[in-house]
């Protein structure tokens, strides 16, 4: 049965090779069960109820890839787009985590139409690599900021804006450890190096007393699941025609539109799956399961969800199929019942795993032409400014607006498309309106 409906023979795999990859992108990638409820908390929203939520809805999502779109990618909430909403959205432009669940399940839906019309190839196609991969960079620069923030490695200064944290205090020493701890450990290739980090500093902390209680002594006045019942469904679309609402669904949208289909093109190219411009066949079905897990994740009561590039770990231990997606949501259905630990997972706990992924991202700068500083300053205005505006949305809307403009006033508009012309009139105009 499994063999038909996976194909399994088709694609010279067998069932135990998927369940060993389906475990193993699930150690890679279940750190995302500590490190969203831990950023949510920051907009509002209780703990224990996300940690149900960011399993249910990587669960759904896992589902759809592995039944409907038969792809090994697994999926949850994206880091990235986490801190998007909880510090940016929320945080920064006072929306209530309400308005921004409205905006994600919006942008879902727009997603899943881009795909199902195939306008998702005319818009990827349109936007210059080096611009891409600042944008990526950028991202990764954005988590970093938020993790040095949440472990108190750096402060707020009125002097000089910013300033090194105090490490006399075990919040900055511990979360540098457990980063250091992690590259280690993913240097000698062990599996699950990012959850191991996180679960040995709270191991810690909680040895020496620097953390809560016991789950048991938390009392049971809000269960996970009265929790869960307070965020699910409550999405709230009152401010969606505003203008710095509708610049949120914009920047929603075109991050997870990139960074599925980037993880997407990696993820196959790896598994043998696609040609050599990174397409497969089943690339349009994976895209539509994203992007439905990202609205159906709204409704659930969490930030976009989508494919995780630690879906590679799964790939590279043989992983082919959809069946290694249905296993990766078969756990994390079976790890809801931990949802006590989140009491023993301080923010210096998570911060490590932000920086991790705040690496991988800026990687993608390698991958910037130098040479042409027509291309390499958007893509660098993009890069720097997401951090430094502490905005996905500003950074992104800033690098296209360089990029037309540069290229304009540089005699080079042949270079330019009506995408990048579009996108940097729709900035202009938030700029001009101080939309957000």
């Amino acid at each position: 049965m499994l063999d038909k409906l996976f194909k399994l023979t088709d694609h010279k795999t067998t069932v135990k090779t998927e369940v060993i990859a389906g475990l193993t992108t699930f150690l890679t990638m279940a750190y995302v069960l500590f490190a969203t409820p831990s950023m949510m908390e920051a907009a509002g929203m209780p703990p224990n109820g996300v940690f149900i939520a960011t399993a249910l809805a990587a669960a759904l999502g896992c589902f759809i890839m592995g039944f409907w779109a038969n792809f090994p990618g697994a999926l949850a909430p994206g880091m990235g787009l986490n801190a998007f909403f909880a510090f940016a959205v929320v945080g920064g432009m006072g929306y209530s985590w309400q308005e921004a669940l409205g905006a994600v399940f919006i942008s879902g839906v727009i997603f899943f139409l881009l795909s199902a019309f195939k306008i998702r190839e005319w818009i990827i196609t349109s936007i210059p690599n080096n611009l891409r991969h600042g944008i990526t960079v950028g991202i990764g620069l954005f988590l970093t900021i938020i993790a040095f923030k949440q472990a108190g490695v750096i402060v707020s200064s009125p002097a000089t804006i910013v300033a090194l944290g105090d490490f006399t205090t075990p919040g900055p020493i511990l979360a540098s450890l457990g980063f250091l701890a992690i590259i280690a450990m993913t240097s000698r290739k062990i599996t699950g190096s990012v959850l191991w980090g996180i679960l040995g500093i709270s191991i810690i902390a909680y040895v020496f007393g620097l953390t809560g209680s016991a789950p048991a002594s938390s009392g049971p006045e809000v269960s996970a699941t009265e929790a869960l019942a307070s965020i699910f469904g409550a999405m709230s679309f009152d401010t969606v025609l505003t203008s710095g609402m509708l610049a949120v669904i914009f920047a929603f949208v075109f991050v997870d539109l990139f960074d599925t289909s980037g993880t997407l093109m990696a993820t196959a190219s790896q598994a043998g799956l696609a040609d050599k411009n990174g397409q497969f066949p089943a690339m349009g079905k994976a895209m539509m399961a994203d992007s439905t897990a990202t609205t159906a994740g709204a409704i659930i009561g969490v930030p976009s969800v989508t494919t995780y590039v630690e879906s590679a770990s799964g790939i590279a231990a043989g992983g082919r199929t959809g069946l290694t997606a249905v296993i990766v949501g078969l756990l994390f259905l079976a790890a809801m019942p931990l949802v006590g630990l989140i009491d023993l997972i301080p923010a210096y706990a998570t911060a490590p795993a932000l920086l991790f992924v705040g690496v991988l991202m800026t990687s993608d700068m390698k991958n910037i032409d130098w040479d042409d500083l027509t291309e390499a300053t958007p893509a660098w205005i993009a890069a720097i400014g997401m951090p430094l505006f502490f905005s996905i949305s500003h950074g992104i809307g800033m690098g296209f607006l360089a990029y037309t403009v540069v290229k304009l006033m540089s005699g080079r508009y042949k270079e330019l498309n009506p995408a990048l012309v579009i996108v940097s009139l729709i900035y202009i105009y938030v700029l001009a309106t101080a939309a957000f």
